[in-house]
């Protein structure tokens, strides 16, 4: 640091109360001479306008100082006429947009209503200067804090990105991390390397190769290469993160394959076949390639199509690479200077220390029920409070960060809106809960009231095996002398909002997405006409910088993404078709064309909230009632539409973080490709051992932990939905039927928010209302449930609605790095405790790793007993 800048942190320590705007102008002042001069900084200070109305409009614009005084240097390239278009185009845009600031819409609202301000602009000189300013953020940068908090808006066309290091390093840390990954994807309890344990590492081996590699230069696809050309930098970073990404991501074919083969599931032996094994593999991985580049101008062009989750990635990127770290504002009147590396490595560090604690130490920290520590053997009371078997209701249930994001999603990055909307969509599904078991619907209360398990007519599991013949197919002979399966309190309100949110998707994303939609298909037609992409259109006049400068790389053509499609679905209809899968290979076309229905809308919310809706249980209903008694056929309809739209969803993400990072996008594709196919032949092969050389693999008596919990409940699933199918369960006369309600329900509770809107339409709660969302809320029960939820809450509040708002320079520097380090932090103290703990059994019983098992969180209680007959329900003999 230079004798000038320590003057400055020295002077705003001295005077704390000085406003964040007028730091940055003194920084200015002092590194850059007075700011009117002629060194350059002309322009910094705007001529009529105080420091009060520059305040002013850093709070209505909801900026920083830093990003104030970027804009005001460029006012005198914005036009009234140019910013009176682009606002037309940003209110049409934003409208619905729960993540921009509904008073600068307020204020587009006010600049375009009112013809006084075009005719008299003297008269409303600040709103039309606000109004310009608002255009050069959009235009210039990004409409959203959180996105100029961590993506950068310059780019440096020649950073080498395409290099030796990045594909040594990442097909390196593709093939480690989906061995490992496979390898301990049947186990319990499991271990997963995640993507940003492989950006963390990539750091220091990237730096290793900067030093020891020879510089080495050779030609490759007509241009000039180096095996080291130079310092290891951000494009290079990302570009393995991203391998790392697609690459740890097992396939969808180990539970199809080994539920398929083994002699305790459907025991069909043809399931061994290599060659099968990597058809359906490439089928299922490459599809999703497919739709998510062919959506590309719908989920990742566009400025509102922010992906949240994307953003740690991003931040923890820039902690390595960035060269700017100015001291900020924040609480307590000071000044704070810590870099952002330096607060990941603290933060990282704190993280890794803790997870010992609730991970291993004292696990009751993590479990933190202590409401039933009060009275472990009352049913009442732990039904209600109890983080293991109850409902949750708990105020303090929680000292583990893990359990805030272990089935949700991390509540620092997630926008505010999406936590409140989930959280009260499970208030209001708590009571519904409550209703069916405490009334005995469907039998609920002879079974634990939130349970994700499917039981038989003597509340113990329901067994499959009694249901089907030697071919897995139903036996209704079988099934005449065992039971109905019945389900939980939790799980058939699960099944009623599953069943809403797919409807409120549809209907929702037509409401308030049509915008988005049809411009999307505008820009998609005017690519198949082959318009230049040098044209411009007057839609484009809001465009982002990013999308400008993204220009300066040739595009991936859609043909592309359309072969990448065509290649998986020829694969996943030659492996369904070569053998004997009882399956027409129609069911992959089948299944697509769900996923190009849903791809979109479900992309759009993803995209704006950060959470996704997963399409698994509507997979299941279409697939078991397209192909009723033929669990198999269910299953690839699943892979093919559920899987399909899940991992276009996944790599839409990697898209979007290439995007801000301005990687070329056909080094993206060339890196996703790549790493998909290594890891598609590593995780075959790693599978392929295991079912073929584990002694009683997916069995109790499995070594090494391999007894299969998430093939157990795919098995149990398929039998659930294929082999006994869903109209047995929701069609006419099903038992079930009335849960078919959640379609119309959900598919009005966006059309009355919509007339709503129109009625209130300065209704702030009323637009932050998000039915989706309220929606996802009442799925996110059985087996979890409040106490995992809650503690979101107010964690969301502190960063978004407090620390944002009142200390944004604060929050845009250090929010999303924090996140970053608390989960590298938490990955890193779980792979390290399964090693040398988990994996070495070394079990440290004490109370504090026991008490919160006990009474009904170890055993769940019911309300009801069995009868006296020793089932409850239709005898044997007279089921439905």
């Amino acid at each position: 640091m230079s004798s000038g800048e320590k003057d400055i942190y020295q002077k705003a320590a001295i005077a704390p109360q000085a406003s964040e705007l007028s730091y940055v102008k003194t920084e200015k002042k002092h590194l850059d001479g007075d700011g009117d001069g002629a060194d350059g900084n002309k322009g910094v200070y705007v001529e009529g306008v105080s420091d009060t109305e520059e305040e002013t409009a850093q709070a209505d614009l909801g900026i920083t100082g830093e990003d104030l005084i970027e804009m005001e240097n460029k006012l005198g390239s914005m036009s009234l006429e140019r910013t009176q278009i682009i606002m037309q185009q940003v209110r049409e845009m934003h409208q619905h947009d729960q993540n921009f600031p509904v008073h600068v819409l307020e204020q587009i609202d006010t600049f375009l209503g009112d013809p006084e301000v075009l005719a008299k602009p003297e008269h409303h000189r600040e709103l039309i200067r606000e109004m310009k300013l608002e255009a050069l953020l959009v235009t210039e940068n990004s409409p959203y804090a959180e996105v100029r908090a961590v993506v950068e808006n310059t780019d440096d066309v020649n950073m080498p990105s395409f290099t030796f290091r990045v594909w040594f390093i990442g097909i390196v840390y593709v093939v480690i991390g989906a061995f490992i990954n496979q390898l301990f994807e049947i186990r319990q309890p499991t271990i997963k390397v995640t993507s940003e344990v492989a950006q963390l590492l990539a750091y220091p081996a990237g730096k290793l190769l900067e030093r020891i590699m020879p510089a080495w230069e050779f030609n490759l696809f007509g241009s000039r290469h180096s095996l080291n050309p130079g310092t290891f930098n951000k494009k290079e970073h990302m570009l393995i993160t991203i391998m790392a990404t697609v690459g740890y991501n097992t396939p969808y074919t180990v539970d199809i394959i080994l539920s398929q083969f083994l002699p305790q599931y459907f025991n069909q032996a043809y399931a061994a076949d290599f060659g099968y094994q990597i058809l359906i593999g490439l089928g299922t991985n490459f599809c999703g390639y497919g739709l998510a580049g062919l959506a590309r101008r719908f989920l990742i062009y566009p400025s509102y199509c922010v992906w949240p989750g994307s953003l740690v990635t991003v931040a923890l990127n820039r902690a390595f690479h960035s060269e700017s770290d100015p001291a900020v504002p924040g609480p307590f009147k000071r000044m704070y200077s810590w870099s952002r590396l330096k607060l990941f490595t603290v933060a990282f560090g704190a993280m890794f220390v803790w997870f010992w604690l609730p991970g291993f130490l004292f696990t009751a920290t993590s479990t933190f029920n202590w409401i039933s520590w009060i009275s472990p053997n009352n049913m009442t009371l732990n039904n209600i409070v109890g983080s293991v078997n109850g409902l949750g209701v708990n105020p303090w249930p929680t000292f583990d960060f893990n359990v805030l994001t272990a089935y949700s999603y991390n509540p620092l990055v997630v926008p505010a809106f999406g936590t409140i909307n989930q959280f009260i969509g499970m208030i209001v599904t708590f009571f519904m809960i409550v209703g069916f078991y405490w009334t005995n619907t469907w039998n609920t209360g002879y079974l634990p009231i939130n349970s994700n398990h499917v039981f038989d007519n003597t509340g113990e599991a329901f067994d499959v095996q009694k249901v089907i013949d030697n071919r897995g197919i139903f036996d209704p002979v079988k099934y005449q002398t065992y039971s109905q399966p019945w389900m939980s309190a939790g799980n058939l309100t699960v099944y009623f909002w599953f069943f809403a949110q797919y409807a409120a998707t549809i209907s929702y994303a037509a409401l308030f997405h049509s915008r988005e939609i049809s411009h999307g298909f505008k820009g998609l037609w005017r690519s198949l006409r082959r318009q230049k992409q040098t044209e411009v259109n007057e839609d484009d006049l809001a465009e982002d910088i990013h999308c400008r400068l993204m220009r300066a790389y040739p595009e991936v053509p859609e043909w592309w993404y359309l072969l990448v499609l065509l290649f998986a679905m020829g694969c996943g209809m030659a492996g369904i078709g070569a053998w004997d899968t009882y399956t027409t290979p129609a069911v992959v076309l089948f299944g697509i064309a769900l996923g190009i229905v849903f791809v979109i809308p479900v992309g759009l919310i993803t995209a704006i909230t950060g959470i996704q809706v997963t399409m698994n249980v509507l997979a299941e209903l279409i697939g078991g009632a397209w192909a009723p008694g033929n669990a198999l056929a269910m299953n690839y309809f699943k892979a093919f539409g559920y899987i399909t739209t899940a991992q276009a969803i996944y790599f839409s993400t990697d898209l979007k973080v290439a995007h801000y990072l301005k990687l070329p996008p056909r080094h993206t594709f060339m890196a996703q490709m790549a790493a998909t196919l290594v890891s598609t032949f590593v995780c075959t092969g790693v599978f392929n051992f295991q079912m073929n050389k584990v002694p009683n693999v997916c069995t109790e008596d499995a070594p090494f932990g391999f007894t299969c919990p998430g093939i157990n409940t795919f098995f149990t699933a398929a039998v659930f939905w294929g082999t006994l199918g869903p109209k047995k369960l929701f069609g006419s006369g099903g038992q079930y039927n009335a849960l078919l309600i959640g379609f119309p329900v959900g598919f009005l509770i966006p059309v009355v928010v919509y007339f709503l809107r129109k009625k209130f339409p300065r209704a702030t709660l009323l637009r932050q209302f998000h039915p989706v969302m309220f929606c996802y809320g009442g799925i996110d029960w059985a087996p979890y449930n409040l106490s995992y939820m809650w503690p979101q809450v107010p964690l969301a509040a502190l960063s978004w609605f407090y620390l944002k708002k009142r200390y944004l320079a604060l929050w845009s520097k250090y929010n999303f790095v924090l996140a970053a380090a608390w989960q590298c932090g938490i990955a890193i103290a779980a792979i390290i405790i399964f090693f040398a703990v988990q994996l070495p059994a070394v079990d440290l019983a004490w109370w504090g790793n026991t008490v919160s098992y006990e009474g009904c969180e170890g055993t769940a209680c019911t309300r009801l007993t069995i009868p006296y007959v020793g089932y409850f329900g239709p005898a044997p003999g007279n089921l439905p």
